[in-house]
This record gives structure tokens, C-alpha cells and sequence, in this order.
């Protein structure tokens, strides 16, 4: 990477949620730092749960979200380079990021090395200990025959259904999920430990906790969680040498 250019990582956006017109406002927001940060991006990673539901049918795109869409289309156009990790909100995702807008999609943590420092990255759901019924669903809805079936549903009836339950399920966990409970009960770090213990990592970088998060492990090796753009607009940006946690104020 150029020493005048940073990579920047941010995740949980959940456009379309709590309802189309605060979603906008978010959107816009997301799209202004877009824009700030283009001329100084080496890469962009977005770490998932960027929509609070996604679902790619076979010739229908989700309604909305054109501003967003857009500005990662003109973004790798112009020759910056996005990745992105599905959430648990997006996760049924096919081809449509790789063919449209020429972004990758990952499905589990994957490693990176920028600048000789060694990451491992990822959305965050369903890894370390604990919360087996979440990892139950999980391998259920990821089920190509889950898959298949659901996109059988008429698309108003399939995104009205998923719409129901993300609200329900965000109505049952309130703020909850946002509350740091101690590093020695946060399950992501938990999940850091135990890779450090075969394999060293400079930095792990997740999302999906909601919560801004810079913990270091050992001497060598942070975990960083990015937090949202729902209550925090919080990012991380790696310079070449250190990865830092941001707050944008548009």
C-alpha cells in the first residue's frame, strides 16, 4: 500500500432499519464519509450487516439503498478496492457485489497481511464460545436448501417475513448485546486467545458487537471491534503502522 494512503474498516450499518426514513438519514451519513475518505482510501472493508436484511433473488433487488450502491460502484471504479464480509443480517447474498459493483464476498474470518502486519478479520458472528443455538440457526440458514426455499417465496411476502422477525429479534435484545461485559467474558476475545495459541496475529478486526472495542491481548496482538453507524459512526483506519478507532462527525 502507498504510504499516503490508509485503509479504512467499518461495519454494521443495518440500512432499512428501524424504518425507511431514519434509514435515509443513516444512509446519507454513511454516504458523506464515503466521500470524505475517496482520495485518501487504499482499501475499504465492510464488515457486514451492512442492510438489516438482504436477500438476492434470481431478477429482483431489494427496494432502496441506491445511494449506498452507488458510491461503492464509483468507489471501485475509481480504483479503490472494497471487501466484504457478510453479517448475520446479510448473509444470503450471491453474486450481485461481485458482478455490479466488482467487491468480494467472504463468508468466514479471513487473513490479510498490509505492511507486514498480519489481521484476521471478520464479522464476528457465531465465533467463540458459547451461544449454540444462534450457531444451530446459523448453519440452518446458510443451508443451500433454506436458501432455495425461501427465495421461492414471493418477494414481497419473503422480505416482508424477514422484516417481521429482524424487528422482533431487535425488540427481545434491546441494547444488551451493546454492553462491554469485561474482556475476560467477551466471547470474540475469547475466540482471539484461542487462534493466538497457533497462529499470531497482529491485529483482529470484527464487527457485529455494535460496541467500539480496543483491547489488547498480548504485547503484540489487539482486538478492535468496530462498533456502528447506528448510535457511534465509529471506523478503524491502519496507516501503514497502527490501527486506530475513529468517530465520524459529519
Amino acid at each position: 500500500m502507498s504510504t499516503s494512503k490508509q485503509i479504512y474498516f467499518l461495519s454494521d450499518f443495518h440500512l432499512g432499519a428501524p424504518n425507511a426514513a431514519t434509514s435515509l438519514v443513516r444512509e446519507k451519513r454513511i454516504v458523506a464519509f464515503l466521500n470524505d475518505i475517496k482520495d485518501k482510501a487504499h482499501t475499504i472493508f465492510i464488515m457486514g450487516d451492512l442492510f438489516d436484511f438482504w436477500f438476492e433473488y434470481k431478477k429482483v433487488v431489494p427496494k432502496g439503498y441506491v445511494r449506498i450502491l452507488g458510491k461503492l460502484a464509483e468507489l471501485t471504479d475509481s480504483g479503490v478496492a472494497i471487501h466484504f464480509f457478510v453479517g448475520n443480517h446479510d448473509m444470503w447474498m450471491n453474486d450481485y457485489f461481485q458482478k455490479e459493483l466488482n467487491i468480494p464476498v467472504y463468508y468466514e474470518p479471513v487473513a490479510f497481511d498490509f505492511n507486514g502486519k498480519k489481521f484476521l478479520l471478520g464479522h464476528g458472528d457465531g465465533l467463540g464460545p458459547g451461544d449454540h443455538g444462534y450457531k444451530f440457526i446459523k448453519k440452518i440458514f446458510r443451508n443451500r436448501l433454506a436458501k432455495t426455499l425461501f427465495g421461492m417465496l414471493p418477494s414481497r411476502w419473503g422480505i416482508g417475513l424477514a422484516d417481521y422477525f429482524s424487528q422482533k429479534s431487535r425488540a427481545q435484545t434491546g441494547q444488551k448485546d451493546e454492553v462491554f461485559m469485561g474482556k475476560d467474558k467477551e466471547w470474540l476475545v475469547a475466540y482471539c486467545e484461542e487462534i493466538l495459541q497457533t497462529q499470531q496475529y497482529d491485529y483482529f478486526v470484527f464487527g457485529h458487537r455494535h460496541l467500539p472495542l480496543h483491547i489488547p491481548l498480548t504485547s503484540q496482538s489487539t482486538y478492535v471491534n468496530l462498533g456502528d453507524w447506528i448510535q457511534y459512526n465509529s471506523y478503524a483506519v491502519f496507516d501503514g503502522n497502527d490501527l486506530t478507532l475513529h468517530y465520524y462527525n459529519a
